[in-house]
């Protein structure tokens, strides 16, 4: 998948050590346009590749066509830096959950 511009953008989101939801918020897009970027459903205007290649520092022929110097690989580290992130997001969505939970029991009156 590396040889589409969707592998590289997320070749290169992985590099920078970047969820999906934290670049498309420096990108100022929402997930899911950064998503269908990263499968191949829809590829970034030229104003948005150049914005993209900025933030993750690699140049816009290389995002285009892997011409050029590629990012670095992800070491293990960066793979559980990235794991302990996400897992601590889930921790925290899970508790605002179950806040949401307990005040609609207490206006239930339960």
């Amino acid at each position: 998948m590396e040889d589409t511009i969707g592998g590289r953008i997320t070749r290169a989101r992985n590099a920078q050590g970047l969820t999906v939801a934290q670049l498309a918020r420096r990108l100022g897009l929402r997930t899911t346009t950064l998503s269908h970027w990263e499968n191949d459903r829809a590829e970034p205007r030229p104003n948005r590749l150049l914005m993209l290649a900025g933030v993750l520092a690699v140049s816009p022929t290389w995002l285009l066509t892997g011409q050029g110097t590629a990012p670095t690989e992800v070491t293990d580290d960066t793979n559980a830096r990235l794991l302990k992130q996400e897992l601590s997001r889930l921790r925290d969505d899970a508790n605002s959950l179950v806040e949401r939970l307990d005040r609609a029991i207490e206006r239930l009156g339960v």
